[in-house]
């Protein structure tokens, strides 16, 4: 694999806890002020205990003034194309273009929770389908012109007002693990969004081949396809393991994968401490800059 020379992004995701409303808030703003770049919320519309992630979303866009913000991903199946792209829209008009669109199918363990409030129980393949659609949907209606007239299999537009225009062109990333979802990213996504706990670094390789070969496929270069990471670990002196040791074990393994594996957007999982955050901005975020930088230049 190859290092796409992306600018490297760190970043949280945070998750929308209704018990710690302002301290979400707070967290965020934390990951403004220590160096990072990203906040990224993750969308569990079912879950009665998780607040509304673009509500929340909206609150840390006014209270903060410089991180990119990012949905650590919208739940399709709850949240209909054309009420997605403008509400997306309207986050990145109101955060001065800061705001990036990650979208998953939803997991299939939830379909019980997520039919259990009216949205739709679809197969594996219904939904790489319903996504595929969607992501076609959601960029038409970023677009000035006629209405749009959308016969789909899962969606159906007739005649449907587009607008509001982002503020810049927003990427739509999607979340995915199985060969053809990774094949549809590769043809039309702007980035991709695995999850380490779930995805661990040793079978990044074989996914990202599949992104590769199907970019190459659809005419587009693998390099248009951002590699984003949410990433567990913790601060252990012990050293045992991916992201198991000290900061500088961390900044060394993180700046493998860039180099090697393409990945450039890092997002600390579900980030909940302060002190974590904190360590993550000072300490790992610049070396691996630093160590990226120099690797780069060495090779250029």
């Amino acid at each position: 694999m190859t290092d796409y020379g992306h600018d490297l992004v760190f970043g949280t995701m945070l998750e929308p806890e209704g018990d710690r409303a302002l301290g979400v808030v707070e967290l965020a703003e934390l990951t403004e002020r220590v160096g990072l770049d990203m906040v990224s919320l993750s969308d569990h519309p079912y879950w009665p205990e998780r607040l509304d992630t673009m509500t929340l979303l909206s609150v840390i866009a006014a209270r903060t003034s410089r991180v990119r913000l990012l949905t650590n991903l919208a739940n399709l199946p709850l949240r209909p194309p054309p009420i997605l792209a403008r509400t997306a829209a309207t986050l990145d008009l109101v955060s001065n273009g800061r705001f990036e669109l990650g979208l998953a199918t939803g997991a299939q363990q939830m379909w019980h929770l997520i039919s259990a409030e009216g949205g739709p129980r679809r197969s594996a393949g219904e939904s790489v389908e319903a996504l595929e659609e969607a992501v076609r949907i959601i960029r038409a209606l970023w677009t000035s012109g006629d209405d749009l007239c959308f016969e789909g299999k899962h969606y159906h537009l007739d005649g449907a007002r587009r607008g509001p225009v982002p503020a810049h062109d927003i990427d739509i990333w999607l979340g995915a693990y199985q060969p053809r979802m990774l094949r549809l990213i590769g043809g039309i996504a702007d980035g991709w969004v695995p999850s380490s706990p779930f995805l661990p670094p040793e079978h990044l390789p074989a996914a990202n081949q599949i992104i590769d070969e199907a970019a190459a496929e659809a005419g587009r270069s693998p390099r248009a396809v951002r590699r984003i990471y949410n990433i567990g670990g913790s601060f252990d002196a012990a050293g045992t393991g991916f992201l198991q040791g000290p900061a500088k074990m961390w900044a060394e393994q993180l700046t493998e994968l860039t180099l090697t594996q393409g990945m450039s957007v890092y997002l600390l999982y579900r980030a909940d401490s302060a002190d974590f955050i904190r360590r993550f901005g000072e300490e790992v975020a610049p070396a691996v800059r630093a160590m990226v930088a120099t690797e780069r230049a060495r090779h250029s």
